[in-house]
């Protein structure tokens, strides 16, 4: 509906090529759609939705009709349809369980997992499942917060506390087993881990997602502190004294941004990847010229633009976190001079910090090699100030 807007809601529409006339499938769904395919006769097409941190799967009349709804509380990362129609073939996945494949028969509704390419690696291995939680956000809106505990998790034990930010800014945290900024891997030295879906992400309805547009560090701040309060006051096995944040892209932003309004120590370890610093030069590098633009009203000399809002850079003076930034040269998304920039403002303050750089890395950590001197860096400083084997 609102064209050149990537986080607009995706509706299914068939189009009769005869005629001309279009129909949404899926108007009365306050949902994206992720992904479709037609039944082999071309009568049904099935598809998929985002949903509170996991997936919906549907099926509906191509010619229109009531949706059904064959699949809910699974995450997918894709399927597809048996040449018979008489089952789907779904790449499904949880936060402990790595991708595999199912067989999912329309008929009886039974799902049959098919591989198993991952059971000699996940031998021995322990990983607890997500927990969900819903808190009162900003707003009186209620708010969606993921856990994972560590390992030989003791619920009497005192435990550092990780809150994982996502990107986006209207992306999502979800059931899924993250090859970059995987749960498991950060509650696995001994950290409970939490995700916060606030406002801004996606799976909420359209109202819930377009809430972050114009209000970067407002209702979504206000959710990420509010919502780390909430697990700490409901859960003793939190130890409030060690308290942690990490986050990339938008996530990295909001690092950031807590940079210069954690007044009250809360967060006493921060680490910021890829993380917008300064809007007005992040606005005259990066290669998504549509983007802050839309974010932020305009241009930076529009006179009702919002960059200076919502500008990390202007609370520099605050900045009393340890923190580690993290950055990629051949990012163009948030381009590298964003993390220089921030670890320049760190290092002048006298504040604890350290940069780690990918001279050979874009807007993610890709490479394997990479990828474990990414995880050890992140591994070392969160230990220096959350101290995961103090219990």
């Amino acid at each position: 509906k609102r064209a050149g807007f990537e986080a607009d809601q995706q509706s299914l529409i068939v189009v009769d090529l005869a005629s001309g006339k279009s129909r949404n499938l899926t108007e009365t769904l306050d949902r994206s759609v992720s992904d479709f395919h037609f039944s082999p006769d071309g009568k049904t097409i099935y598809f998929y939705v985002s949903h509170h941190g996991r997936h919906r799967l549907f099926a509906v009349p191509a010619k229109g009709g009531k949706l059904n709804l064959l699949l809910d509380n699974d995450y997918l990362s894709g399927f597809s349809v048996s040449p018979d129609g008489k089952f789907l073939v779904l790449d499904h996945q949880k936060s402990h369980l790595p991708n595999e494949l199912y067989r999912f028969d329309l008929a009886s509704k039974k799902m049959t997992q098919l591989t198993a390419t991952n059971a000699e690696k996940l031998a021995g291995v322990e990983m607890n499942p997500i927990e969900d939680y819903w808190f009162t956000g900003t707003k009186g809106d209620s708010i969606h917060l993921l856990m994972v505990k560590p390992p030989n998790f003791d619920p009497k034990k005192k435990y550092p506390l990780i809150n994982l930010i996502h990107g986006g800014p209207q992306g999502a945290w979800g059931d899924n087993f993250h090859y970059r900024w995987n749960s498991q891997m950060f509650a696995s030295p001994g950290y409970v881990v939490i995700m916060i879906n606030f406002h801004g992400s996606r799976g909420y309805g359209q109202e819930f997602c377009d809430a972050v547009t114009r209000d970067w560090g407002g209702a979504p701040f206000e959710d990420v502190v509010s919502g780390t309060r909430w697990a700490m006051e409901n859960f003793d096995f939190i130890d409030d004294e060690r308290v942690g944040a990490a986050g990339a892209s938008y996530g990295g932003f909001m690092i950031n941004w807590i940079a210069g309004h954690n007044d009250d120590n809360l967060f006493k370890v921060l680490v910021s990847h890829d993380g917008v610093y300064e809007q007005k030069s992040m606005f005259g590098a990066t290669e998504e010229l549509w983007f802050p633009r839309w974010e932020f009203n305009g241009n930076p000399w529009d006179s009702e633009s919002l960059y200076d809002k919502w500008n990390p850079a202007d609370h520099a003076a605050n900045f009393k976190t340890p923190t580690l930034v993290i950055h990629g040269e051949k990012d163009y998304r948030v381009p590298y001079t964003q993390g220089l920039q921030f670890f320049t403002a760190l290092q002048v303050n006298g504040v604890p910090s350290r940069l780690l750089f990918f001279p050979d890395e874009d807007h993610f950590v890709r490479k394997p090699q990479n990828a474990k001197l990414w995880w050890n860096t992140i591994y070392d400083w969160m230990a220096r100030y959350l101290n995961p084997s103090a219990e």
